[in-house]
């Protein structure tokens, strides 16, 4: 059976914030967190907008990527979003099976 497959993506919130999250399908969870049924930070932060999405991945991958990104500034997000900053997430290392 396949890996399941993950997306991470970024919100823009209404007040200029970003939102990061992984989802199956980004635009079931958008539809989500426009519910008010999403994470508690985005109900009260509409409009929301997709800003970025990365993957098909697997799950693991996206949990990873996703906290990568979270650390990012505010600055640095922005830049992220409009293609000025290039982050690359590093392979996990492995141990070597003897």
């Amino acid at each position: 059976m396949p890996a399941p497959k993950a997306y991470v993506y970024i919100l823009r919130c209404g007040d200029g914030t970003f939102y990061i999250g992984t989802a199956r399908d980004v635009a079931e969870r958008l539809a989500t967190h426009q519910a008010g049924k999403g994470a508690k930070y985005t109900r009260s932060r509409g409009p929301l907008a997709v800003v970025f999405q990365e993957g098909p991945m697997t799950v693991s991958r996206a949990l990873r990527r996703e906290h990568q990104l979270k650390q990012l500034t505010r600055t640095q997000k922005a830049a992220f979003v409009a293609g000025k900053l290039k982050v690359v997430l590093l392979r996990r290392k492995t141990k070597r099976r003897h």
